[in-house]
């Protein structure tokens, strides 16, 4: 990680733990929001104004936050609004790297070698872990936001004057519902298995594993009426934010993670679910089995070796 702007370490997947052995995940350093008429959002500061071709968006493939961001780019029609970079998959002693992998980019904005780099030159004192998605503002030369949870929200909202879009993904009719059903995908999944990779006690994993896999029965069973999506016909963020765990599990959280007591594959209603989503147009062009598990299985600490499993061949 960063301590005071300088890079202290080689690159370690675990943020932090409590006493129990639980993975306990960094919270975002950057929180500023684009809004239509620059003014401030429900965080940060103001002078982030809508506008094409400011902003620029890095990511990786292999990390579903990030995904999050890159499905709302496609969703909402802002390819031609705000550009993007693919870091390389496989975390280096630095971090996110770029280039050097098949469909990773250099950086056209800084001309960083490592995503760190984008941090300490947005505050030279950075202290914290350099992830991404990163939404970068060509402007004032400075990072954005950090957090893709805030980036999927206001992609959503910023740039609705600048391309208008049938495309709502956080209606108000649904809104308590939606922050509602995404804390409790975000506690128990999204970041469940996590803490089950992660866990350094047996009695941390268990109790992961076992979250983990009462949340898949639970919307299995919700999604087993017939519906489209989480809340009906309506596509929403919880959606996204969903997909984006369901389309790596069986490449990586199934095996590497220890989420094993059974693949997506086999429950019917959430597989035909994620392949739905996949369909939808742009998604596909988010996801790479080969990023994915070249990055996943690139962690030492889960896999010493840095060997890569032949299969899955597709999702």
């Amino acid at each position: 990680m960063l301590i005071n702007g300088n890079w202290t370490e080689n690159w370690q997947p675990v943020q932090a733990e409590d006493e129990q052995g639980r993975f306990i995940r960094q919270t975002s350093s950057f929180r500023n929001w684009i809004t239509a008429d620059g003014q401030p959002g429900p965080t940060g500061i103001g002078g982030f104004k809508a506008e094409k071709g400011r902003y620029h968006l890095y990511v990786a493939l292999i990390c579903p936050w990030a995904s999050r961001t890159l499905m709302a780019r496609e969703l909402k029609g802002l390819q031609d609004m705000i550009d993007i970079t693919v870091v390389n998959p496989q975390l280096g002693n630095q971090g996110w790297q770029f280039g050097g992998f098949d469909g990773a980019e250099s950086d056209p904005i800084n001309h960083a070698q490592f995503a760190h780099q984008l941090y300490t030159k947005a505050d030279p004192n950075f202290t914290g872990r350099a992830t991404v998605p990163v939404l970068w503002d060509k402007k004032t030369n400075t990072i954005v936001n950090n957090e893709s949870a805030d980036i999927l929200r206001m992609l959503n909202t910023a740039f609705a004057e600048l391309v208008p879009n049938d495309v709502d993904l956080f209606p108000k009719e649904l809104a308590n519902d939606i922050e509602a059903l995404n804390s409790t995908i975000y506690g128990n999944l999204n970041n469940g298995v996590y803490k089950a990779g992660f866990a350094t006690t047996q009695v941390a994993y268990e109790e992961a594993y076992q979250q983990v896999f009462d949340t898949l029965d639970m919307l299995e069973a919700r999604l087993s009426d017939g519906r489209h999506y989480l809340f009906g016909e309506q596509l929403t963020e919880t959606d996204i934010r969903l997909f984006v765990t369901l389309v790596r599990f069986d490449a990586a959280y199934h095996g590497l993670f220890k989420c094993n007591r059974n693949l997506i594959k086999d429950m019917i209603s959430l597989h035909a679910y994620m392949l739905r989503i996949l369909a939808l147009d742009g998604v596909k062009e988010t996801i790479s089995l080969q990023h994915i598990k070249a990055g996943y299985y690139s962690i030492k600490a889960l896999n010493p070796n840095g060997i890569v499993p032949m299969g899955p061949y597709s999702i």
